[in-house]
């Protein structure tokens, strides 16, 4: 339904979204969401037919060429970032797809009730866990978790969102925090098999296997769905890089669809500009 100040999509409300997602799958079609770090890119990932569109403040980084690790890094407030990119550039270009909002949610320096509402008032339609500490681990995840900046945190935002009525895709990296955000209320849970692959910026060493893709995607959505049927499960990350990548998983899982940030938005940035600058320099006098 749209805005009724505005005629426009922002904000849905949580079952709003749903709807809009199940609707996607009950044509046969996979969901895909992407991630966006300005408003150029949310205006034509709009335009190609996205189902959600993720802002996060890895996603400037992304933009700016550096690797979306960055945002795992004290460079900044991970908060102000995404809010910030959220109002003054995506959310006044995006006309219709739901826009969810990345939240850091183990910051200390922040009441979460109290910023989720300031999420939903500036017309973000849900929420996701970014910066996330699932994907931390060894010593450091250790110390987090011993020095209250705990995933639990992560939970709990997330069980705070279903309150206020506001849509959450989670990323994951293990069953037991699948089972953890399904009981949060999670609306969607991606499983989040590692950083990237490819491109400019992306991981070479740390290569995920596919058949560890496969295998962890799909313990995930086991996990979680012993607690709730009704979740939305996506894949992300890893060797998931491309359309061909996605199919492959969606193919071999229960996954029903894909988030693409630096795979989806980087990688058709580098790629295009790549490509048509060599076009133009391949003009003779």
């Amino acid at each position: 339904m749209p805005n009724p100040w505005t005629g426009k999509g922002n904000p849905y409300t949580r079952e709003e979204v749903r709807e809009r997602l199940q609707a996607t799958i009950n044509k046969g079609n996979a969901i895909i969401a992407a991630g966006a770090g300005t408003g150029i890119s949310a205006k034509f990932i709009e335009k190609g037919g996205a189902d959600l569109i993720i802002i996060y403040n890895s996603g400037r980084f992304r933009m700016m060429g550096h690797g979306s690790t960055c945002g795992l890094m004290a460079y900044g407030d991970a908060n102000a970032i995404a809010m910030e990119i959220g109002e003054y550039e995506v959310l006044p270009v995006v006309e219709e797809v739901p826009v969810i909002c990345g939240v850091h949610a183990t910051d200390p320096r922040r009441r979460m009730w109290h910023w989720l509402g300031k999420v939903k008032e500036m017309g973000f339609s849900g929420v996701n866990n970014f910066p996330t500490h699932t994907i931390v681990d060894g010593h450091f995840r250790g110390v987090l978790e011993e020095t209250g900046m705990s995933v639990k945190k992560e939970y709990e935002m997330v069980a705070i969102a279903r309150k206020m009525d506001l849509f959450s895709v989670v990323y994951v990296a293990t069953p037991e925090e699948a089972v953890e955000m399904a009981k949060a209320g999670a609306d969607a849970i991606i499983a989040h098999v590692g950083t990237t692959v490819g491109g400019s910026v992306g991981v070479k060493s740390a290569v995920v296997s596919w058949e560890h893709t496969l295998k962890r995607t799909q313990e995930i959505i086991d996990a979680a769905s012993q607690v709730r049927k009704d979740i939305f499960f996506l894949c992300h990350g890893g060797p998931i890089n491309t359309p061909s990548d996605a199919e492959r998983v969606i193919k071999n899982t229960d996954a029903v669809g894909f988030v693409g940030a630096s795979s989806l938005e980087r990688m058709g940035v580098e790629d295009s500009l790549t490509n048509l600058t060599k076009e133009f320099k391949a003009l003779k006098l």
